[in-house]
């Protein structure tokens, strides 16, 4: 008979072997999990990869997840049980904690079905969220850029946009935007900052997001030295960005954007009060825009006697505000005009190009010998104006 020792011996042992049998099965089979794991996931980025798998909101029965800054995994969870997506959403924080997709999930929106695993999901909610890309051309006024968010499906909300648009307290860390003057009536306090480019959208982008990208490549736009020209010529850059928004409303020509800034540069430093009248047919039809009517080519007398600071015809000097969002060569020809020169008017010619004028004489024979080519010519956002300045 064994003694009572050497029982307890073969107990120890057994158990050991047992503990130690577990152990190698418990490893064999999580290593052959993580390989098949392993090996879906990358099936599944090859499907991607090769458009084979595409889910996107034209997709059938897609659903739209937005993940939010901040969202853990159990709020992902929680927005995919309350979208029909999972029926567990412990099982799935659990499965994303051992899958290890815990902080890897991607803020944004994504599109997912009723036919992925959760592991699936859990894959498609690390890639790279649904994004727009859309196109602002130089000159786009603000209600351009809303129209063209709306026409490309960005979801926000109008109101919230424009009141944030008239609050640059909430964007003081930006250089400019403290430079800001809101001591005048100003159409949309931000309104000329939002510089137009190509950018990325999520489609649930929130609206200060959507300032937000305008406003940070903007800031890369006005180098420190911008700031200290506008010193140097007596201008905030705030005055810069309001006279670049006419010249670029007035012209897309680089070279001609010199010349007309140096234009109203010379009316602004006029003596001559009648003169100082920058009489820019850009304002007018920035005017005629927010009230639903056509651009023109020129000013109609009614026009001209419309009641409003941006008048540039009625009111001496710089409107209170920009007219549209200016592009780098407009904010640089706001900065640097065409030195030496007498002018004081110029004139579309009607086929994109300008003429220019030192005195009223020469100014009316120049609209005598264009007025004839506006005819029938569309007006748009890029077309310079007509007959203009005049006192």
């Amino acid at each position: 008979m064994f003694s009572r020792k050497l029982k307890r011996m073969i107990v120890v042992l057994v158990v050991l072997l047992l503990v130690l049998s577990v152990g190698v099965i418990g490893i064999f089979l999580g290593f052959n999990y993580v390989v098949s794991q392993t090996d879906r996931f990358d099936t599944l980025a090859a499907e991607i990869k090769s458009k084979e798998l595409v889910i996107d909101k034209d997709t059938p029965d897609a659903v739209m997840v937005v993940v939010d800054l901040g969202d853990d995994t159990a709020a992902i969870a929680k927005k995919l049980k309350e979208n029909g997506l999972v029926d567990n959403t412990l099982m799935f924080t659990l499965l994303s904690k051992f899958n290890g997709f815990d902080g890897g999930y991607q803020v944004g929106t994504h599109f997912l079905t009723r036919k992925l695993s959760y592991d699936e999901m859990m894959y498609m909610l690390c890639q790279k969220p649904e994004v727009i890309t859309i196109t602002f051309p130089e000159g786009m006024t603000y209600t351009q850029i809303k129209q063209l968010l709306v026409k490309k499906g960005i979801k926000f909300d109008e109101s919230v946009l424009d009141q944030e648009m008239n609050s640059p307290n909430l964007f003081v860390d930006y250089k400019f935007v403290s430079q800001v003057s809101v001591s005048a009536p100003r159409d949309f306090i931000l309104n000329g900052y939002l510089f137009p480019d190509t950018y990325n959208f999520d489609i649930n982008v929130s609206e200060t997001e959507i300032i937000e990208t305008f406003l940070r490549n903007m800031s890369t736009k006005l180098p420190d030295e911008y700031y200290a020209r506008a010193q140097k010529i007596g201008m905030t850059m705030d005055q810069v960005m309001v006279l670049a928004s006419i010249i670029q409303s007035e012209t897309t020509n680089q070279q001609d954007m010199g010349f007309i800034s140096a234009v109203f540069h010379n009316r602004l430093n006029s003596s001559d009060l009648s003169l100082q009248k920058l009489g820019s047919c850009a304002t007018i039809n920035f005017l005629r825009e927010k009230d639903g009517l056509p651009r023109v080519w020129a000013a109609t007398p009614s026009d001209e006697l419309r009641d409003n600071p941006y008048n540039t015809y009625m009111y001496p000097g710089l409107p209170p505000g920009p007219i549209c969002m200016p592009g780098i060569d407009a904010i640089y020809a706001a900065l640097y005009p065409e030195p030496n020169t007498n002018i004081y008017y110029f004139c579309a010619t009607g086929d994109g190009g300008t003429v220019f004028a030192a005195t009223l004489e020469q100014q009316d024979a120049n609209i005598a010998l264009y007025r004839a080519n506006w005819v029938d010519q569309p007006v748009t956002s890029v077309t310079p104006g007509a007959a203009t300045p005049t006192p």
